[in-house]
């Protein structure tokens, strides 16, 4: 549910900035950092409710790794999807490529370090 939600802006948002001329690195990393805002809220309320750290340092701090690696997955997509276009391969095969190798990344690191299991 929250790589769904996360996806679906994130590829609206790719494909409308790319249509509009901006290039597929920004285009791509630009939208993954919106989608990655509606994963936060997605992750943190449904998929990892009883790992959510409570209000206050805790919380901040699980804040600041989920934002830690959604600089690591845009910066890996933004590469590959500008990578692959500029080699030419077409923008959704890019982005499928960028897509696949970070939904595996993130999930662990997010399983096992943004979301880990509360002693």
């Amino acid at each position: 549910m929250a790589s769904a939600s996360g996806t679906a802006i994130d590829l609206a948002s790719l494909w409308l900035l790319y249509s509009m001329g901006v290039g597929a690195g920004l285009a791509a990393a630009t939208g993954y950092a919106l989608g990655t805002a509606a994963h936060w809220f997605v992750s943190s309320r449904f998929v990892f409710p009883d790992r959510l750290a409570n209000v206050g340092l805790k919380r901040g701090w699980q804040q600041v790794l989920f934002v830690v690696s959604a600089i690591c997955g845009i910066a890996t997509t933004g590469m590959i999807v500008g990578w692959g276009v500029a080699a030419g391969a077409p923008l959704w095969l890019a982005k499928g490529a960028a897509m696949a190798a970070s939904f595996f990344a993130l999930f662990l690191m997010r399983l096992t370090i943004v979301f880990r299991a509360r002693k």
